[in-house]
């Protein structure tokens, strides 16, 4: 159980509980069950990415998430390939994470030179030169406000340090909370994911949102073809189509009380989460975890926070019966 550093290892599931019913259920992620619908031509695949497509990306990016302007966007595959550069962007010091939260980002530091601590509390980020903060927090869904993250920001700033705040799941939280429209200060730079709202982690798409001299020098190091032709077609669709957005936001809320309602009446606390996820905590959490395991329900647990398990959401109605059933049946074992 160790091994699993991370949601979404099937492979990982399927060593763990050999003899369980196949397909797993995946829950062990916080990515939306209902992926956007796309068709694509062949020239995504047949034709290197063009400059001009991710060049429409970007608008159509820094318009949907409340950036300046499109000189402030990079396209990038993942958070962790584009953490890694602009971790790079201080030199190697102290390094402070928001913690507890998604372990690439110190890691990543950590690869870059930098010496990392993961702290409880902003006011212990103390004399960092790079202050890493997940916002909405995964897995507990803790907010920090924008207030306290410009605050923070400014006081990175009288010691030239740099302030990243990972928004992967903003869209499934509070986008009044986001800084995605401060990011022309020279200090702050924005990681937002798409995979995870728009149910296509697959695709490895994300965008760091930065000052426009910050984002030339990550941009050139990414080179021309940081993602591919599928991705900026995908991406270019999904990011304009506000219908969509409205609908998907509020069809995932209604699915996170429901949710919350099996977990309840599987007497389970719930102790945080967004409108893709929720974290409980339950003294048992080890044994719950090998319950739904061996009935081939896959949940993200914690092995340094072993009262704690994270579900994803279920996708069609048999998803959500077989989750019922399941949890319905766990003291009973």
């Amino acid at each position: 159980m160790a091994r699993l550093a991370h949601g979404g290892d099937l492979d990982a599931a399927l060593r763990l509980f050999p003899g369980a019913p196949q397909p797993f259920l995946d829950l062990s992620t916080g990515v939306n069950p209902h992926s956007y619908p796309f068709a694509l031509s062949s020239d995504a695949f047949t034709r290197l990415p063009q400059a001009e497509a991710a060049a429409r990306l970007a608008e159509i990016a820094a318009v949907t998430y409340g950036a300046p302007h499109a000189g402030t966007v990079t396209i990038a595959p993942s958070s962790q390939i584009v953490m890694m550069l602009v971790a790079g962007l201080v030199p190697g010091a102290r390094a402070a994470v928001l913690g507890p939260t998604y372990g690439e980002h110190a890691r990543v530091a950590r690869l870059a030179g930098h010496d990392v601590a993961e702290v409880s509390a902003i006011e212990e980020i103390g004399d960092a030169a790079l202050a890493i903060v997940v916002n909405p927090n995964s897995p507990d869904g803790r907010i920090v406000s924008r207030d306290a993250l410009l605050d923070l920001a400014a006081r990175l700033q009288d010691r030239r340090g740099l302030l990243v705040v990972d928004e992967a799941f903003m869209e499934a939280g509070p986008e009044a909370a986001s800084l995605s429209d401060q990011v022309e200060r020279a200090n702050i730079v924005v990681l937002r994911s798409f995979g995870k709202f728009y149910g296509l982690p697959g695709l490895r798409l994300s965008f760091a949102l930065a000052e426009s001299n910050i984002a030339k020098r990550l941009n050139a190091a990414l080179g021309p073809w940081p993602v591919s032709g599928a991705a900026l077609a995908i991406g270019a669709k999904a990011l304009a189509d506000t219908a969509w957005r409205r609908r998907t936001r509020k069809a995932l809320d209604e699915a996170a009380q429901r949710l919350d309602d099996l977990l309840q009446a599987a007497r389970l606390t719930i102790v945080g989460g967004t409108a893709l996820f929720r974290l409980v905590r339950d003294d048992e959490a080890e044994t719950l975890f090998a319950q739904l395991g061996r009935k081939g329900i896959f949940v993200r647990h914690f092995p340094e926070r072993k009262s704690w398990l994270r579900f994803g959401l279920p996708g069609g109605e048999d998803e959500w019966q077989r989750l019922s059933a399941s949890l319905a049946a766990l003291r009973d074992q």
